[in-house]
C-alpha cells in the first residue's frame, strides 16, 4: 500500500496521471466509477485531460453501487450522477458504463448478473474508491464480510446521515437499500486508486492503511491487495501515525514509477 498526502488538488492530477496513463496504454481499458465527493476533482482533471486530447471512446466502465429503489431517471441513482460528473463530459460511448440494477425485480439475480458482466469484461484494471467516515467501502457497512460479493445492503443510519445532502438533508429521503459490489469483488480489481480528504475521514484513513484488517473497519481490507493507492490531504491524514514515513518514500520515489 502507497499512502502519497498532498494537496486536494494535487491529489487528483497524481490519480488523473494513472488513469491517462492507463488508457494510452491500452485504450479499452476498463474503469471502476466510484461516485460521492472523494472522486469528484479527479473526475474534472480527466475532463480536462479529454479536451486536451485524451480519448476515452473504447473505455468501459462499472460503477461500484446503486440505491434500490429510485424510480428510472431519478437525479441521485449513481447512473444519473456519474453521468453529470463524467460520462456526458467525455467521449465514453453511451452504453459504455455498468451499474448494477436497483430498479430489478429479483435482486439477487441482478447481483449475480452484475458479477457476470464484470467477469465478462475481464475485470476492472483501475478502480476509483472513496471511503465512508466509519470505514464503509463502496457499500459495504461495518460487519461486511472480507470477501463479499455484489450484494443487496442495509445503509446504516450514519450512513443515510452522511447522505443526506444529495437529498434536502433529509436522511428519510435516503434508501435504505442498496447493491453494491462486496469487498472480495472490489479486490479483484489491479489497482486501487482511493482518494480521501477532510478532517471527517481521517480516522478511516488511520484505520485502513495503519490499523487491524477487521470487518469492524471495511476499508482496511484494502491492506491485502497488492497495488493500491491512497491519496489523502493534510487533514485526512491527521491520525496517521506512520505520516513522516508516508512523505519521506513518496519524496525518494523514482518518478518514472508513477502510482
Amino acid at each position: 500500500m502507497e499512502v502519497v498526502i498532498d494537496a486536494p488538488g494535487r491529489l487528483a492530477v497524481l490519480a488523473a496521471d494513472a488513469v491517462a496513463s492507463l488508457v494510452r496504454r491500452r485504450p479499452d481499458a476498463v474503469l471502476g466509477l466510484a461516485t460521492g465527493s472523494s472522486p469528484l476533482a479527479l473526475y474534472d482533471e480527466l475532463v480536462a485531460r479529454h479536451r486536451a486530447g485524451l480519448s476515452f471512446a473504447q473505455v468501459r466502465g462499472f460503477l461500484l453501487d446503486e440505491y434500490v429503489g429510485l424510480p428510472p431517471g431519478h437525479p441521485e441513482s449513481y447512473r444519473a450522477v456519474i453521468d453529470r460528473q463524467l460520462t456526458s463530459r467525455v467521449d465514453l460511448a453511451p452504453d459504455a458504463v455498468q451499474g448494477p440494477d436497483g430498479g430489478a425485480a429479483d435482486l439477487p439475480a441482478a447481483c449475480a448478473a452484475y458479477e457476470a458482466a464484470l467477469r465478462a469484461a475481464g475485470g476492472v484494471d483501475l478502480q476509483v474508491l472513496g471511503v465512508g467516515t466509519d470505514g464503509h467501502l463502496a457499500f459495504n457497512e461495518p460487519g461486511s464480510s472480507l470477501a463479499s460479493r455484489t450484494r443487496v445492503k442495509t445503509l446504516t443510519a450514519q450512513t443515510r446521515r452522511d447522505n443526506a445532502r444529495f437529498f434536502g438533508d433529509d436522511p428519510e429521503a435516503v434508501p435504505r437499500h442498496v447493491l453494491t459490489q462486496g469487498l472480495g469483488t472490489i479486490l479483484e480489481a489491479r489497482h486501487l486508486v482511493l482518494v480521501a480528504t477532510g478532517r471527517a475521514k481521517a480516522e478511516a484513513v488511520h484505520q485502513l492503511v495503519e490499523g487491524p484488517v477487521s470487518a469492524l473497519w471495511p476499508a482496511s481490507v484494502l491492506q491485502l491487495h497488492p497495488h493500491v493507492s491512497v491519496l489523502v490531504d493534510e487533514a485526512a491524514a491527521s491520525r496517521l501515525q506512520l505520516a513522516g514515513y508516508y512523505r519521506e518514500a513518496w519524496a525518494g520515489k523514482p518518478g518514472w514509477q508513477g502510482l
